[in-house]
C-alpha cells in the first residue's frame, strides 16, 4: 500500500499542476495552438510520405528529424487532449453545482408554495366557520341594552368592540336562559301538583254518575208534571242510535253547535225508523252481475223475464237509494225566516246530499228576476268556492255509475238532492283525490271543525238572497233603492233614470260583443246569475250587463258597459266608458254601505246612472247641431277632462258637492 502511494504522489502531482495550469491558460489559444499542431502534423506527415516515396537513402536522417519533430507535436495533442478533459471535468462539477442550487431553491420554493396553500385553506376554514351563537336568535340591540345589567353589557366596551359586543350577548342569553329553566322547574312542580289534583276529582265524579242516574230515574215523574222535554230528547238520541255513521256525526254536532252556540238552530230525525231497524246489514251491491243473475234463475218460470232496460233501471233505483232516516236542520233568522235543509244519506254511494226551502216571515213581493234567487238549484251554489253541487265528491262513484249507465248524477239532484262537499264535511266524510281511500269513515272532528263557518254562511246567504229578492222588485219598476246611510255617496239631483232590470241566461251574457273580457278572465260561469239593466237620459241608453256572484256581497258583482248615443261607445272604443266600468266594478268598496252590505248592487246602479249624468254633461256641444246643448251642465266639475285620454271627473266629493278626477 505504501509502495503504490509513493508511486502515485508523482502521477498526482503533475495532474494537479496541470489544473492549477488550466486556470491559468486561455482556451482559445489553446484551440489556436491546437490547429496550429495538427496543421504542423499534417505538414510532416506530407515530407515523411515525400521522402520515402523517393527513395533515397540519404533522406532517412531527414526523415528520424521530422519524426522526431512529430512526436514533439503529438506531446502537444496529449497535453491539449488532458486540459481539455479536465476543463470538461470542472465544468461538469460546476453544472452539477449550479445544479444542486437550483433544486435545493426549488425545493425551498415548494416547501414555500405548500406553506403558502395550507395557510389559504386555514383563513378559507376560518372565514367559512360557523359558530354556535349564529343559530341562536338573540334578543335585539336596543333590548340588550335597556335590560341587560351593565356589569354584562358593558356599553363603553362593547359599543366600539362588535367581538366584545357578540360575547356580551351570548353572556345575557345564558343568564336569560338560567332563569328559564329555573322557572320551567318551578312550572313542572305545579303541573304536577294540579294533575294530582284532577285525580282525586275524577274519582269524585265517577262515583258521582251512578248517583246521578238514580236521581234522573225518581225525577220522571216530575219531569212530565213540569213538561220538561228531557225525555223527548232522550227518544231523539235512541232513534239516533239508527241513524247511518254521516247523519248520526251531523246530528250530533249540529245539535251540539245548537245547544252552545245558536238557540235558534232546530235539530231533528225524520224517517220510519221500522225500515230503518230493518236495514240489520249492509246492502248488497246492487251491480253485482253474477247475484242478479242467480236472483233472476230462482225466478218461477211463470213471471215474464224482465228486459234490460227495467234491469238497469232497478239498478239504477237501487244504486241511488236513500237511508229510511234523514236530518232537518231549521236554521232561523232575526226577521223569523228559515232556511229548511234536509239531509240524506245515499247507502250505496258513501255520499250525502242536501234539499233546501225556504220560509219568509212575510209574504215575499213577486219579482220576475227574483226566479232563480230562492230556488233550490241556485240558493246553495258555491256556499264554498268552486262547490256547486253537481258533481259526485266520491271518486268511487264514477265506476259504479259506468256499470248501471249513470252519465252523471246532476240528472238526479232534483230528486236525490245536491251532493255539497260542504255537505260530505258537516258529516265527517272527506275523498281525497290525490291519495283515494277504500273505505271512507266518519269523522267527528271534520264535523266540528267546519260546523261554526257553514251555519254562519248559510244564515248570510239566506239574508243576502232575501235583501236582493226585495231589490229586485223595486229595480223592476224602475226605483233604485237607497238608504239614509248611504245617500251621502250621491248628489241630491241624479236625471238619469233606470228604465229596465231583467235576468238573462248565461248564454245570451256570453253572446254580447262588450262582456268578452269578463267571460274570457274567468269571472264568469254557468253558475253565476246574469241580469241587464237598461238606463236612459234622453237619447242615450245605457247598457249594464250584470254578473253576481253566488257570494254576493262578499264578492261584489261586475259591470259590463255599452252606451248607445251618436254611435254604439264601450270600454274597447271609450276610455271614459271603462273609467265608468271602473267606478263601479273596482271602487266598489265605497259603496258597501252598512254592514253586511247587502246594498252593494243598488249602489252600485245608483252609482252608474250618475256617472252617466257626468259623462253626458261633460261631452262638447255638436256646433253643427242648431239648437240647444241636449244634456246641459248641471253638475260642478272642477275640470271637465285631464290627461290625454280626456277623462272626466267621475268621483263624487262629499259634503262639497263638486266631482273630481280620481
Amino acid at each position: 500500500m505504501s509502495s503504490d502511494s509513493k508511486k502515485r504522489k508523482p502521477k498526482d502531482a503533475r495532474y494537479y499542476s496541470e489544473e492549477c495550469e488550466v486556470d491559468l491558460r486561455d482556451p482559445i489559444k489553446d484551440y489556436e495552438l491546437y490547429k496550429e499542431t495538427c496543421q504542423e502534423l499534417q505538414r510532416l506527415m506530407a515530407e515523411i510520405q515525400e521522402l520515402k516515396s523517393r527513395g533515397v537513402k540519404d533522406n532517412a536522417s531527414e526523415i528520424d528529424e521530422r519524426r522526431v519533430q512529430s512526436c514533439v507535436h503529438f506531446m502537444t495533442l496529449k497535453k491539449l487532449n488532458r486540459l481539455a478533459h479536465i476543463r470538461l471535468k470542472k465544468g461538469r462539477d460546476q453544472t452539477h453545482e449550479a445544479k444542486q442550487k437550483v433544486d435545493a431553491y426549488h425545493l425551498q420554493l415548494q416547501n414555500l408554495l405548500y406553506e403558502v396553500m395550507h395557510l389559504q385553506k386555514e383563513i378559507t376554514k376560518c372565514l367559512e366557520f360557523k359558530s354556535k351563537h349564529e343559530e341562536i336568535e338573540l334578543v335585539s340591540l336596543e333590548e340588550f341594552y335597556s335590560e341587560a345589567p351593565t356589569e354584562i353589557s358593558r356599553p363603553d366596551i362593547t359599543l366600539t368592540e362588535p367581538h366584545q359586543q357578540t360575547l356580551a350577548r351570548l353572556d345575557w342569553e345564558l343568564e336569560q336562559r338560567k332563569r328559564l329553566a329555573e322557572r320551567y322547574k318551578e312550572c313542572q312542580t305545579i303541573k304536577e301538583k294540579i294533575l294530582k289534583e284532577i285525580e282525586v276529582k275524577k274519582e269524585y265524579l265517577s262515583s258521582l254518575q251512578p248517583r246521578l242516574n238514580s236521581i234522573m230515574q225518581a225525577s220522571l215523574p216530575v219531569q212530565e208534571y213540569l213538561f220538561m222535554p228531557f225525555d223527548q230528547a232522550h227518544k231523539q238520541y235512541e232513534t239516533a242510535r239508527h241513524l247511518p255513521p254521516p247523519l248520526y256525526v251531523l246530528f250530533v254536532q249540529a245539535s251540539a253547535y245548537g245547544q252552545a252556540c245558536d238557540k235558534k238552530l232546530v235539530v231533528a230525525i225524520e224517517g220510519s225508523v221500522e225500515e230503518a231497524k230493518a236495514l240489520y246489514k249492509p246492502p248488497e251491491d246492487s251491480q253485482d252481475d253474477e247475484s242478479d243473475s242467480d236472483m233472476e234463475e230462482e225466478q218461477t218460470t211463470k213471471r215474464r223475464r224482465p228486459t234490460l232496460g227495467v234491469q238497469l233501471d232497478d239498478k239504477r233505483k237501487e244504486m241511488l237509494k236513500r237511508h229510511p232516516l234523514s236530518v232537518t236542520v231549521d236554521l232561523k233568522c232575526k226577521d223569523e225566516n228559515v232556511l229548511h235543509l234536509t239531509f240524506y244519506y245515499l247507502m250505496n254511494l258513501n255520499i250525502m246530499t242536501v234539499k233546501t226551502k225556504v220560509t219568509t216571515a212575510a209574504e215575499l213581493t213577486t219579482a220576475i228576476s227574483a226566479g232563480d234567487l230562492l230556488s233550490p238549484d241556485s240558493l246553495l251554489s258555491c256556499l264554498y268556492p268552486g262547490d256547486h253541487g253537481k258533481k259526485t265528491p266520491n271518486p268511487a262513484n264514477q265506476f259504479q255509475f259506468d256499470k248501471v249507465g249513470i252519465l252523471t248524477l246532476s240528472d238526479y239532484v232534483t230528486e236525490l238532492g245536491h251532493p255539497y262537499v260542504w255537505v260530505q264535511k258537516l258529516g265527517g266524510l272527506h275523498f281525497p283525490k290525490d291519495q283515494p281511500q277504500h273505505t271512507v269513515t266518519a269523522d267527528n272532528s271534520l264535523s266540528a271543525s267546519h260546523m261554526e263557518m257553514t251555519m254562519k254562511l248559510l244564515r248570510t246567504r239566506l239574508q243576502s238572497r232575501l235583501a236582493l229578492h226585495k231589490q229586485f222588485a223595486s229595480l223592476e219598476h224602475g226605483v233604485v233603492p237607497v238608504s239614509s246611510e248611504c245617500q251621502h255617496l250621491f248628489p241630491t239631483k241624479i236625471v238619469s233614470r233606470l228604465v229596465k232590470w231583467t235576468a238573462i241566461p248565461f248564454e245570451d251574457y256570453t253572446e254580447l260583443p262588450y262582456t268578452k273580457d269578463v267571460v274570457e278572465a274567468g269571472l264568469a260561469e254557468d253558475t253565476h246569475l246574469y241580469y241587464m239593466a237598461l238606463i236612459e237620459r234622453g237619447t242615450a241608453k245605457l247598457q249594464a250587463a250584470v254578473v253576481l256572484n253566488p257570494g254576493y256581497s262578499a264578492l261584489p258583482p261586475i259591470f259590463s258597459l255599452c252606451l248607445n248615443w251618436k254611435g254604439e261607445r264601450t270600454g274597447s272604443n271609450d276610455d271614459n266608458i271603462r273609467a265608468m266600468e271602473s267606478e263601479v266594478n273596482v271602487c266598489y268598496k265605497e259603496l258597501w254601505g252598512p254592514k253586511p252590505g247587502y246594498q252593494l248592487l243598488t249602489n252600485q246602479l245608483q252609482r252608474l246612472c250618475m256617472v252617466l249624468d257626468v259623462y253626458l254633461e261633460t261631452e262638447p256641444h255638436d256646433t253643427t247641431v242648431e239648437g240647444p246643448k241636449e244634456f246641459p251642465q248641471e253638475k260642478m266639475c272642477l275640470r271637465l277632462v285631464r290627461g290625454p285620454m280626456r277623462l272626466k271627473p267621475f268621483k263624487f266629493n262629499y259634503p262639497q258637492g263638486f266631482f273630481s278626477h280620481r
